[in-house]
């Protein structure tokens, strides 16, 4: 997570460790270091990087890794089990096989490394797991529900030091067949298969403050154009702007993003003249990939655009499928006036506080560009995207006038621009917010075709899934997008614990929900849904205090204000949520 958010978090913990160590180092101590290596190499840490794991640290035969998703770490442990169990050991060679525990849980950051009770749990499962199997704790089964393709066996409950509650395991062993009707998933990504990139805000090297916006679009567009990219995971630009104007470490840059290459680059802007300089950095090493600098007219800044995506794509050795060539592909001919107008346009939407007065700024700024290029999309998108935010944020005396600009540009937007993501993405908002479910699903699913990395979408789709009933298909696309969007995670874990709630998965939404309200302690909404999720977990006199807690911060609180807000699509959602807070006795309007 960036830089300046709480050194707490949510997270999968995976603890593993060798089977009979001991013993194999008393009988060759040589042979077992080496064996040991050989199965690091090959088959552990290939598949916790192509599961988005990532390895805290090694202690002698264990191994403790951090996953953002518990599907990833489920999967991840059923990988590397498998492969155990398939490997051909050479002759002489000493045969590894583990035990692996997987927890959900809090967890506390210091440095590289983590600790708390998520972590300890992890490590208290790991011995309950049979050689070559896996043990996972309640709240992990109740969180991957029926998302893997194994069968995990009820153990019950059990007692384990240092840990106050007993906790619920359940098992799976070599050989276990799959669960009934469960949801088939595509093979785990090769090892390497998606490089990890985030671009860092280029430096306004112009001495004028008034270019910022300037080197900003010009970093917006990179991302765009890699976002597009299937082959590549790319962090949004919320994420990586938190560190602007910082002094940066990269290798703290890159562990707090989860990547592993960093672009960062300089803008000087002078008249009709601009200078870019870009370095790709392998943040494992500190390595330059590639570097470039770029002395070109203004008109040109299009073409050092597409150069650098380029540069960056054979760089990391991304094979481009022609519908991706063609994505890259500037029109021949951009106007750059027009060009500058959107930019400053989506800046100020952009921007961390946003007004009634930049909505109307960044309004000027969108038809200013349509005048000067009529077939712009990105600029009808952006006039979209801002009476979507007028609507949603109360800037107009007229919110069903302002929907309905939101819907007509969004589709002048489509139909300027049919492969412009971002007009797809301003036709799901548009239409989500409208209820019409179907349209901003559909605008959501061409979205993300056209930019795989497109974060917001992801967030988009996962909550029309959520209110349109279908909470459990909500779950990837929220997860995903608090992948390539880290500084958003304590907005987007609001959403997440909602989609646990309304799959009835109560245990795994409580702690969701009380990890966001740690992150965001002024929270009313989340702590009416936690609420909820205790009285449905019976535990009633938490609930009541939860509540008591959200009338202090919102007194004026309204569940039926709250809840009418929200497009849900049927009564079974808001039917739910009410129930829990029913059950303990907790009275609302």
């Amino acid at each position: 997570m960036p830089a300046g958010h709480s050194n707490r978090r949510l997270a999968a913990i995976l603890a593993s460790d060798v089977v009979g160590y001991s013993r194999l180092m008393g009988a060759d101590e040589e042979g077992a270091l080496l064996a040991l290596k050989r199965f690091r190499e090959a088959i552990f840490d290939p598949r916790v990087a192509s599961h988005n794991g990532r390895i805290v640290k090694l202690m002698g035969d264990g191994a403790l890794v951090e996953f953002s998703s518990v599907v990833d770490a489920v999967e991840c442990a059923l990988d590397v089990q498998n492969a155990v169990a398939a490997r051909t050991i050479a002759p002489g060679e000493q045969a590894i096989r583990l035990r692996i525990g997987v927890n959900l849980g809090d967890v506390i950051i210091d440095g590289d490394d983590i600790y708390g009770d998520g972590v300890n749990v992890a490590a208290r499962l790991e011995p309950l797991a049979d050689p070559g199997g896996v043990c996972i704790s309640g709240i992990v089964h109740e969180g991957v529900g029926n998302r893997i393709d194994s069968a995990f066996e009820d153990y019950g409950q059990v007692n384990v030091k240092n840990i106050e509650r007993p906790i619920s395991i359940w098992k799976w062993r070599p050989g276990e067949a799959p669960a009934p009707g469960s949801v088939p998933r595509a093979p785990s990504r090769e090892p390497g298969k998606a490089p990890s990139i985030a671009v860092l805000p280029f430096d306004n090297m112009s001495r004028d403050p008034a270019q910022d916006y300037f080197c900003d679009g010009i970093t917006e567009d990179i991302i765009t154009d890699l976002a597009k990219v299937a082959g590549l995971v790319v962090i949004a630009r919320n994420s990586t702007f938190a560190y602007k104007g910082k002094k940066l470490d990269m290798r703290e840059v890159a562990r707090e993003l989860d990547v592993r290459y960093l672009l960062e680059g300089s803008i000087r802007h002078a008249a009709n003249r601009v200078r870019v300089t870009a370095q790709l950095i392998d943040a494992a090493n500190g390595a330059h990939l590639w570097a470039e600098r770029y002395d070109r007219d203004l008109t040109d800044i299009f073409a050092v655009q597409d150069d650098v995506t380029k540069q960056i794509v054979g760089a990391l050795k991304v094979t481009l499928s022609p519908a991706e060539k063609a994505a890259l592909a500037k029109p021949d001919a951009v106007n750059v006036e027009a060009h500058d107008c959107y930019i400053r346009g989506r800046e100020l939407l952009l921007a961390t506080k946003k007004t009634r007065e930049t909505f109307g700024q960044s309004v000027d700024m969108f038809k200013k560009a349509i005048e000067l290029d009529p077939g712009y999309a990105q600029a009808y998108a952006g006039l979209s995207w801002a009476y979507v935010l007028s609507y949603n944020n109360g800037w107009t005396d007229d919110p069903d006038r302002a929907l309905d600009e939101a819907k007509r540009y969004a589709n002048l937007a489509v139909e300027k621009g049919p492969r412009e993501p971002l007009a797809h993405f301003a036709c799901a908002l548009a239409y989500g917010f409208s209820r019409d479910a179907q349209r901003a699903t559909d605008e959501a699913n061409t979205a993300l075709a056209l930019s795989p990395n497109f974060a917001p979408a992801h967030n988009t789709l996962g909550t029309i899934e959520l209110y349109s009933g279908r909470p459990l298909a909500a779950i990837p696309h929220i997860e995903r997008a608090i992948r390539l969007d880290p500084v958003l995670y304590p907005q987007l874990l609001h959403f997440l614990g909602a989609a646990y709630l309304l799959a009835g998965k109560y245990e795994t939404a409580a702690a969701i929900f009380k990890q966001r309200v740690s992150l965001v302690p002024e929270t009313d909404l989340t702590r009416s849904l936690l609420a909820s999720t205790l009285g449905h977990l019976g535990e009633f006199a938490e609930a009541r205090r939860v509540w008591s807690e959200l009338k202090a911060i919102n007194p004026d609180y309204s569940f039926r204000g709250h809840i009418g807000r929200l497009p849900f699509r049927n009564v079974e959602g808001p039917r739910l949520i009410r129930e829990g807070l029913t059950k303990a006795e907790i009275e609302i309007d």
